[in-house]
């Protein structure tokens, strides 16, 4: 079985530092969800995705909207992540701090529920 900081990396891997659509949706459950409630209009991410399939073309089509991940990596070294426990063991919060190299920084939460090692739901909570 995976550990949260297993999921939490391979989540990053896929999404923020290799946009990778295909392996991103690999990592949630067939049924999974991914929310971004704080997302507007204008914003390259949707609001609600269901399923691996919308998963896989939500953000394939998010990622295609987005600078290129090599236009403004992240940094790093000033880049901090602090994964929290909660009561429910298939259920565990991130708290992020991101610094790109063009000095942009953004901090969010991200809480992942789990099951069998895939995420079964995950919100992310950002504004860009």
């Amino acid at each position: 079985m995976s550990t949260r900081e297993e999921i939490f990396q391979r989540y990053v891997y896929a999404g923020a530092l290799s946009r990778d659509p295909d392996a991103l949706a690999a990592l949630f459950t067939e049924d999974g969800v991914y929310e971004a409630p704080l997302a507007g209009p204008g914003d390259p991410f949707p609001r609600r995705l269901a399923g691996r399939a919308a998963i896989r073309a939500g953000m394939a089509t998010a990622y295609a909207r987005m600078p290129a991940a090599d236009d403004d990596p992240v940094d790093p070294i000033r880049t901090s992540f602090t994964l929290h426990a909660t009561a429910d063991p298939d259920v565990f919060v991130a708290e992020i701090d991101t610094t790109l190299m063009s000095d942009t920084s953004m901090s969010l939460v991200q809480i992942f529920r789990v099951r069998d090692g895939l995420i079964s739901h995950l919100r992310d909570y950002f504004r860009q």
